[in-house]
């Protein structure tokens, strides 16, 4: 059983009190301020910003942000836009129900806001795809709003300036980190400008100093408070997730070509890679070799170096094999999209949503599939 989530260490009790000030402070000097998506109230920037955020690095969001921003300029554009197209500019941003949930999202704020994100954190709760912590985000940067926000890189600032144990993980731990959370954050009399600085400073003294590995304790604005940092603990706070084995999963995968073109088939809308364009499966070699029988390949399937991709829960092994559409076949074959199955050029991949491991495989083959 973990322990429970108690402060073991309490600071002085002033920090308390003067933790937003000192982070206000501290952002204002030290935090980031150039990213794409600051210096902005407008809500749908801020909107997607923290979505393509949610378990992603700032680094890998910055080029799909641009490239949605430009597709997608208003949250009207991206209602009115075909999911397959959504999907195809988020393939390789991973998580991908945050994309199918972002298009429901922007289609509910058209269909029962009038196209105008509300302002209060309860109401964009309601959204799909937004959760607690990420509607106080987007309250506080769009509107002003004093709202608390609670991501993992604030549990981690939490965990270790304020002493709290237990996994963040666990419901009874996140509840502790919310009512901590709400005690902290900015007074009624802090301005708009206030609060926004406290949230960005949440997130900057996570993403920058008080890093998982290696934090930077010199410079942290809490060193002569923090828990962690007085009792040498930096690295077991906050607790890690309990361990447990991780599940292999075997799958086989069948890229069947005809000259230029390959075979993809849309993955079903919910599970692992749901909605995305990608190759034929099946759960064994004869069942995929029935299925590559049935689209038309000739004879024979050519073995291709399998490939391990890891998800959160599990890995999954990938045993891709290679067949040609049988010469009888391809005169009948036509080279359409329909609901299930599109025949693709391969230098037309971009314009649909494919998982990355599948084309990182469809990218090596690139040379032979001509």
């Amino acid at each position: 059983m973990s322990a429970s989530p108690i402060l073991t260490e309490q600071p002085a009790a002033p920090l308390h009190a003067a933790f937003a000030t000192q982070l206000i402070a501290w952002q204002r000097r030290h935090g980031r301020h150039d990213l794409p998506w600051q210096n902005t109230r407008d809500p749908y920037r801020i909107w997607l910003s923290e979505i393509m955020l949610q378990q992603t690095q700032v680094s890998t969001v910055i080029p799909y942000y641009a490239k949605f921003l430009a597709r997608f300029p208003d949250v009207a554009a991206l209602a009115g836009a075909p999911i397959d197209e959504v999907m195809a500019l988020w393939a390789g941003l991973g998580y991908y129900s945050r994309a199918r949930n972002l298009h429901r999202c922007a289609q509910a704020v058209v269909e029962r806001h009038g196209g105008a994100f509300p302002a209060s954190p309860e109401q964009l709760a309601e959204l799909p795809g937004i959760g607690r912590s990420t509607a106080a985000a987007i309250a506080s940067f769009a509107f002003g709003a004093r709202a608390t926000i609670l991501d993992g890189n604030v549990k981690r600032v939490l965990a270790r300036v304020f002493g709290i144990e237990g996994f963040p993980g666990e419901k009874r731990v996140e509840n502790a980190m919310w009512a901590l959370a709400e005690r902290v954050m900015p007074g009624a009399q802090a301005s708009d400008d206030d609060v926004s600085a406290y949230t960005q400073g949440l997130m900057d003294l996570g993403a920058t100093l008080c890093v998982r590995g290696k934090p930077d304790c010199v410079r942290c604005p809490f060193a002569v408070d923090c828990v962690a940092q007085a009792t040498g603990r930096q690295r077991e706070l906050p607790a890690a997730r309990p361990k447990k084995t991780v599940p292999t999963r075997r799958t086989w995968m069948l890229v069947l070509r005809d000259g230029a073109c390959v075979l993809l088939e849309r993955r079903p809308p919910s599970g692992i890679w749901g909605g995305l364009w990608s190759l034929p499966e099946a759960s064994d070699e004869a069942s995929l070799a029935q299925r590559a029988h049935a689209f038309g390949a000739a004879q024979g399937l050519e073995r291709l170096a399998p490939m391990t991709h890891t998800f959160t829960h599990f890995k999954l092994d990938i045993e891709p094999r290679c067949a040609d559409l049988d010469r009888a076949q391809q005169a009948a074959c036509a080279h359409v999209r329909d609901d299930e199955t599109a025949w693709v050029p391969l230098a037309q991949l971009d314009d649909y949503g494919v998982p990355a491991p599948v084309r990182k495989l469809l990218d090596a083959l690139k040379g032979s599939l001509v």
